[in-house]
């Protein structure tokens, strides 16, 4: 048989948890069965190198870009996506990401492609009219996949999607990669031998509770007189976070790496993960930690739980409850007996749970579920 063309549609293709979800997803696809082409809202990115647009045209996976740079290129851009699948012709649309989501199934049904799956991949917190918009357009979707039971859960509830077209796939991991086989040289970052890491992975923005980490950090850095923060990500709370260290009487001991193309080493050369969250829905920083056989102490917000499974108690805590962040971080970094273990647990779960393979033979899955019909 001919294999099935899908198109999958993101808002950009710079790295971040839901790009580098969807390269390892369209790499990896049974070329015999699927024939992917990518369509990124966004502009070619200015630093391919920071993208994952070399990785999907390495595979020679075609990526088209529909140049939306402002809110007023939509319009336009809409017109040109729906031309685009006419002439492609795709058995179903696969989008991640809310913009791509709304307009990647506006355009769709218009070239009357045939299957609409949209992906949810956070509980949305901050910008509730976008659930609103969701639900307004949710006729035009046939599957939304979520990636945690707690992330349908609240498409259901606070979102209001008919639940008996939700469908959880959860985020995989490469397990290949972790440990990386040679640690980071941090000493370009400020950091000598003989200092021990507690390493935050991922964006610089208020969802991820940094403020709050930091504010915190005084506490348990005090206790710790061999340890340093490292926060590895860029974003848009940068120079408040900067400001806050600098006046921090530890804040010389927490240091911004900026982007980094090197995160496996990096967690390699760290001795625990923190991830001080406001909300989530699959947090990738957890399972590359994970997957790397560190020990983690990360908020009690969506996926986290799914993700630590029975060694979630020991790992999580409430987002604000400073008292017990510092108890955690403080007895995981001296007891290194009992982070050893959580890691080797942490790292087990994640090859028998929540390796890359399994993601991708889940879409697989779902989506001849739909075509074959």
């Amino acid at each position: 048989m001919k294999p099935l063309k899908i198109a999958l549609a993101i808002t950009d293709l710079d790295v971040g948890g839901a790009e580098r979800n969807l390269a390892e997803l369209a790499t990896r696809l049974d070329r015999e069965r699927f024939d992917p082409v990518v369509h990124c809202l966004q502009p070619r990115p200015q630093k391919p190198e920071a993208s994952c647009v070399p990785a999907l045209e390495g595979a020679g996976i075609p990526v088209h870009f529909l140049e939306v740079r402002r809110l007023w290129h939509a319009l336009p851009a809409l017109r040109r996506w729906t031309r685009l699948l006419a002439e492609q012709k795709p058995v179903l649309l696969q989008s991640f990401l809310f913009h791509a989501n709304i307009l990647g199934r506006i355009a769709a049904r218009r070239a009357e492609v045939p299957w609409v799956v949209s992906g949810i991949r956070v509980a949305e917190r901050r910008q509730r009219w976008r659930l609103w918009i969701d639900r307004l357009t949710a006729a035009k979707v046939d599957r939304h996949v979520c990636v945690s039971q707690s992330v349908a859960r609240f498409a259901a509830e606070r979102g209001r999607l008919p639940p008996d077209r939700l469908a959880i796939i959860p985020n995989g991991v490469d397990v290949s990669v972790y440990p990386a086989p040679r640690a980071a040289d941090l000493a370009s970052l400020g950091i000598g031998p003989g200092r021990r890491i507690v390493v935050y992975v991922g964006r610089l923005d208020r969802q991820k509770g940094l403020a709050w980490l930091i504010a915190s950090s005084r506490q348990w850095l005090e206790s710790l007189p061999d340890c340093e923060l490292l926060l590895v990500g860029e974003g848009p709370e940068r120079r408040r976070l900067e400001a806050m260290c600098r006046a921090n009487a530890t804040g010389q001991r927490v240091r911004f790496a900026g982007w980094r193309p090197d995160v496996p080493e990096i967690l390699a050369a760290a001795d625990l993960l923190v991830l001080p969250s406001r909300w989530e829905g699959m947090p990738n920083a957890v399972l590359q930690a994970m997957a790397s056989g560190l020990a983690v102490v990360a908020t009690d917000v969506e996926g986290v739980r799914e993700l630590l499974g029975p060694q979630a108690d020991r790992q999580v805590v409430d987002y604000g409850d400073t008292e017990t962040l510092t108890a955690k971080i403080v007895a995981l970094m001296t007891d290194r007996s009992a982070a050893a273990d959580l890691g080797g647990r942490n790292r087990r779960r994640v090859e028998e749970q929540f390796g890359v393979e399994g993601m991708v033979e889940a879409y697989q899955d779902l989506w001849t579920s739909l075509a074959t019909r």
